[in-house]
């Protein structure tokens, strides 16, 4: 059974930076495409980044295109998001979620994530 333990959130003025980690336990990750989600409150969950697992291919929400980037960490079998140039509007809970996807695409599917962490809070706030 793979768990997922998000951490890295926490608060940060505009134009700042954070790097969330997602880290498994139970199996690898090497078979899982990885996503990251946000929900913001009041809102939907809503699809952020997500990596392959073959080749590390990697695709960004709109929104956030240009601020974030995903890698894969295989050593520590972890994901990193790594968001840069924060706004108000990145304020949410993020969680990262898994895909058994042996494949070199990845999609934003909450209904495709076959685990799903708990969560880590971010707060863009001045």
């Amino acid at each position: 059974q793979l768990q997922l333990v998000e951490s890295g959130g926490g608060l940060v003025e505009p134009g700042g930076s954070l790097r969330l980690s997602c880290a498994a336990s139970g199996s690898t990750l090497h078979y899982y495409a990885i996503g990251w989600f946000r929900q913001a409150p009041g809102k939907g969950r809503e699809g952020v980044s997500c990596i392959s697992s073959s080749d590390g291919s990697t695709y960004y929400a709109d929104s956030v295109k240009g601020r974030v980037s995903i890698t894969r960490d295989n050593t520590k079998n972890s994901v990193n998001l790594q968001m840069n140039n924060l706004k108000p509007e990145d304020t949410a809970v993020y969680y990262c979620a898994a895909e058994f996807r042996p494949s070199s695409t990845c999609v934003l599917s909450l209904s495709a994530m076959d685990y799903w962490g708990k969560g880590t809070l971010v707060t863009v706030s001045s």
